[in-house]
C-alpha cells in the first residue's frame, strides 16, 4: 500500500505540472487565438493593402527561381483581374485569374465558434487583404521560353465561370514565343484541387521550363504554442522525411533547404486546417520552407520543378494538387490510399505516442458511427478498455483485498519495529511473500489510465472531429472545458468568475468519484500521507477543469466503473469495503488531544 500511495503522489505531481502548463500558457494562448478570430471575422471588409515591390525588384520569375513575395500584387491590381467562382459541398470562394492563385476559400461545414451564428472559418485570403494567405501555381523559364505563366499573369478563362465537382474550368494563356499554357481545373466533393496543365510548343524550337508551386502566409498566425502539437510548416519529401518547422525556426534560419524528391508534399498546417501541394509525378522537385521580411513578412513552402521538356511542335503535361481545408481523418487517409501521397497522414499531429493514440481514435470514431454521439463514444471506449485490462485490473485488485485482510498483521510489524526501519521492511516482505501478496498490483489500475488518459488528450486536442462535438445538456464542445462554474451557481448568479474559478458540474462530478474510489481503501496511517489522500480530489477537480470536458467526462465514468469493480472484487476475496466506515469517520467529530 505504501508504495501505491506513492505511486499515486507521483501521478499526481506529473498531472499538476502537465495541468499547470495548460492553465497558465496553453488557455491564455487558446482565449487570445478566439479573439482574433472573432474580430477577424467581424472585420473580413476591412482589408489593408500590401505594399508595391521595391524598384529595381523583379517581378517576372527568373529561370531556376521560385517567385518571392515580392511579386505579390496589390489589393488594386488583384481588383482589376477577374474570378472563377467556387462551390462544392464543403468551400465557397474564388480563383483570382490573375496568377490563377487560390486565395478566396471558405469553409461551409466549420464555423470559429460553436454557435450556428458565427462565420464560417476563411481560410484562404487574398495578397493584398489582411492576412493574407494563398496557393500558387507557375512556371521559372528563360530567355528561350519567353514569359511564363507567373504572379502577374492574367490568364482567360476560356470554359467554365464556376468551379464544381461536377464542372471543372479552364483557362489559357498564350505567350509571345508560341507557348500555349491550358490549365484545367477540378475539385472533389471535400477539399482536394487537381491542376492539370499542358504546354503547347509552337515556337519551332525545344524548349524547357521548370515548374513551381508555392504556398503563401504574410501573417504569423496566433498558434496555440504548446509542444503536443506542431503548427507552421510541414512536409514529407525525399529522404528526409517528415518535415515540422514551427514559424519560429524558420525565422531564425530564413530558408530550409531538404534534399530533392521524386514525390511527397508540403505547405502550411494549423491546427485544424492545411494548405498543401503535392506535385506531379514526373521530373523531381527541389523542396524549400523560408522566411522573408524585406517587404512585410511572409512565411512561404514551394517546391521547384527539374526541367520539362517541351519538343518543338509537341506538347508536355505536367499535374499538381492543391489541398486545402479541414484535416479529416478519415478524408486524409483516403486521400493517402486513394491518390498514392507518401505520409499524408503525418498533416495530422499524432505524436510519437501515435501507435496509441491512432487506435485510441479509431476506437471513438468508429462508437461515434454506432452510437451517433462522440461523447458516448467516449463512455464506450472507457468500458471497452476495461474490458480489455479485466485481468491484471482483476489480479490488481485481487491483491489490494488480501492486503486488506493482512492490515493488522503489517500494523503489528510496523509498531514492533518502530525504531528500526530496516528490520521493519524485511519483516514486512515476509509477510508479503507468506501471504502470496504482490505489493505493487495495487499500483496497475492508476498506471493503466496513464497512457489511456494522454491518448484520450491528444485525440481530443488535435482532431477536428472533436472540435464543437456536442454531448448532452451544457456540453456543446468536448474539446473545450466544462464551462459552468461551482462560484456562479453554474450560471445562475449573473456575473462572470475567474478562469481558475470555472469549476464546471463534471469536474465536481469527477472529483466526487476520484473521493468515493480513494475511500474505498483504509485511511492511511500515516498523517502526512491521510492529508494527501485527503485532499487530492480537491486538487484534482481544480486541476482538471481547465481540460476539455470530454476528458473529464472519461476520468469521472472511469472513477465510476472502477468504484464497482473494485467492491465486486473485495467483496468476493472476503475484504472489507472501508467506504462506509471511512465516511462516517470523516463526519465524526474528532476527540481533542488529552491535556
Amino acid at each position: 500500500m505504501d508504495n501505491n500511495r506513492n505511486f499515486l503522489i507521483t501521478i499526481a505531481i506529473s498531472v499538476l505540472i502537465l495541468v499547470l502548463w495548460q492553465m497558465f500558457y496553453m488557455n491564455p494562448r487558446i482565449e487570445a487565438q478566439r479573439e482574433v478570430a472573432r474580430i477577424e471575422a467581424e472585420q473580413q471588409a476591412a482589408k489593408e493593402a500590401v505594399a508595391e515591390p521595391a524598384p529595381g525588384q523583379a517581378t517576372q520569375p527568373q529561370a531556376g527561381v521560385v517567385p518571392g513575395t515580392q511579386a505579390v500584387p496589390t489589393a488594386a491590381a488583384e481588383a482589376s483581374a477577374g474570378r472563377i467562382r467556387i462551390d462544392t459541398p464543403s468551400l465557397s470562394g474564388s480563383i483570382n485569374l490573375k496568377g490563377a492563385r487560390f486565395d478566396e476559400l471558405v469553409l461551409k461545414n466549420y464555423r470559429v465558434e460553436v454557435s450556428k451564428s458565427s462565420p464560417n472559418i476563411e481560410l484562404l485570403k487574398p495578397a493584398g487583404s489582411k492576412a493574407g494567405y494563398f496557393a500558387e501555381l507557375g512556371y521559372s523559364g528563360n530567355a528561350e521560353s519567353g514569359k511564363v505563366p507567373g504572379p502577374d499573369t492574367i490568364w482567360t478563362a476560356e470554359q467554365g465561370t464556376t468551379l464544381t465537382p461536377t464542372t471543372p474550368v479552364k483557362l489559357t494563356f498564350t505567350n509571345d514565343k508560341g507557348l500555349t499554357f491550358t490549365r484545367t481545373v477540378s475539385i472533389d466533393d471535400d477539399y482536394m484541387f487537381t491542376v492539370d496543365d499542358t504546354v503547347t510548343n509552337s515556337s519551332g524550337a525545344p524548349i524547357s521550363i521548370s515548374a513551381y508551386g508555392r504556398v503563401t502566409r504574410l501573417e504569423k498566425p496566433q498558434t496555440t504554442g504548446i509542444y503536443v502539437l506542431h503548427e507552421g510548416l510541414i512536409g514529407v519529401t525525399g529522404e528526409d522525411g517528415l518535415q515540422e518547422i514551427d514559424y519560429s525556426d524558420v525565422e531564425d534560419d530564413r530558408a530550409i533547404v531538404p534534399g530533392k524528391s521524386a514525390d511527397g508534399w508540403l505547405g502550411i498546417t494549423d491546427k485544424y486546417w492545411a494548405v498543401t501541394l503535392i506535385p506531379g509525378k514526373g521530373p523531381q522537385f527541389q523542396p524549400r520552407f523560408s522566411y522573408s521580411d524585406t517587404s512585410g513578412i511572409s512565411y512561404q513552402a514551394d517546391y521547384l520543378s527539374d526541367a520539362i521538356s517541351v519538343p518543338s511542335g509537341g506538347a508536355a503535361n505536367y499535374q499538381t494538387r492543391v489541398f486545402a481545408g479541414a484535416k479529416e481523418v478519415n478524408l486524409i487517409k483516403e486521400y493517402q490510399e486513394r491518390l498514392g501521397i507518401r505520409q499524408f497522414d503525418l498533416m495530422i499531429d499524432w505524436g510519437w505516442f501515435y501507435f496509441i493514440t491512432k487506435p485510441m481514435f479509431w476506437l471513438i470514431d468508429n462508437l461515434y458511427k454506432i452510437l451517433g454521439n462522440f461523447g458516448l463514444a467516449i463512455l464506450g471506449t472507457t468500458v471497452i478498455v476495461k474490458a480489455i485490462f479485466y485481468p491484471l485490473a482483476n489480479k490488481s485488485y485481487a491483491s489490494m483485498a488480501n492486503m486488506k485482510k493482512v492490515q493488522p498483521a503489517m500494523q503489528e510489524i510496523r509498531e514492533k519495529y518502530a525504531d528500526d526501519k530496516m528490520k521493519q521492511q524485511q519483516e514486512m516482505m515476509e509477510l508479503y511473500k507468506r501471504e502470496k501478496i504482490n505489493p505493487i498490483a495495487g499500483c496497475w489500475p492508476v498506471a493503466l489510465q496513464i497512457p489511456v488518459f494522454f491518448s484520450l488528450y491528444k485525440v481530443l486536442y488535435v482532431t477536428i472531429e472533436m472540435r464543437h462535438a456536442p454531448f448532452y445538456g451544457w456540453i456543446q464542445d468536448l474539446a473545450a472545458p466544462d464551462p459552468t462554474s461551482l462560484f456562479n451557481l453554474f450560471g445562475l448568479l449573473p456575473y462572470d468568475v475567474p478562469q481558475f474559478l470555472m469549476i464546471g458540474v463534471w469536474p465536481l462530478i469527477m472529483g466526487i468519484t476520484m473521493f468515493l474510489q480513494m475511500r474505498m481503501n483504509p485511511t492511511p496511517p500515516d498523517p502526512t500521507q491521510a492529508m494527501i489522500f485527503t485532499w487530492m480530489p480537491v486538487v484534482f477537480t481544480f486541476m482538471l477543469a481547465n481540460f476539455p470536458a470530454g476528458l473529464v467526462i472519461y476520468w469521472a465514468w472511469n472513477n465510476s466503473l472502477s468504484i464497482v469493480q473494485q467492491g465486486i472484487i473485495m467483496k468476493r476475496h472476503g475484504a472489507k469495503i472501508e467506504l462506509w466506515d471511512n465516511l462516517v469517520g470523516l463526519l465524526k467529530k474528532k476527540p481533542k488531544p488529552a491535556e
